[in-house]
């Protein structure tokens, strides 16, 4: 019985744990999509620059010219300097999933072993009720 114990309370860790993973893999992919639609942002900056530059090369503006060319170095500059970010969060979701999984299997291996125990268990009862029919039955006889 304490054994039982003891596995039903480290079942209880490793759900805890395996919990923890999860929302540790789900925040570093909330993180790496932040990053990447930033991304998107900085892409979409570049573009509306470049658009810019292109507008003001038809309307003679050199204002916008000027502008549309600082949209587009910003854009790219924002891109370079996010690519290495985005690198280390894809690699923080890899490292995070396989802790993730890894957590799930020792939770599931003793969730098996407390399956196991209680089913030993329950034969174990059994057994000890028939024994003891067994032996008022033997008593019962004796008289």
């Amino acid at each position: 019985m304490a054994v039982k114990r003891a596995m039903r309370r480290l079942l209880e860790v490793r759900e805890m744990e395996a919990e923890q993973s999860r929302a540790a893999l789900e925040r570093a992919i909330g993180d790496l999509r932040q990053k990447e639609a930033t991304l998107a942002a900085a892409g979409e900056r570049e573009q509306r620059g470049r658009r810019l530059v292109t507008a003001s090369a038809r309307t003679g503006e050199l204002v916008d010219r000027v502008a549309g060319m600082e949209e587009t170095r910003a854009g790219r500059r924002g891109a370079e300097h996010l690519q290495p970010k985005i690198a280390q969060a894809e690699q923080l979701v890899v490292q995070r999933r396989q802790e993730f999984l890894a957590a799930r299997i020792e939770r599931r291996q003793v969730e098996l072993l407390v399956g196991k125990a209680a089913k030993e268990d329950a034969i174990e009862a059994g057994r000890r009720t028939q024994r003891d029919l067994d032996d008022w039955f033997l008593r019962r006889a004796g008289r």
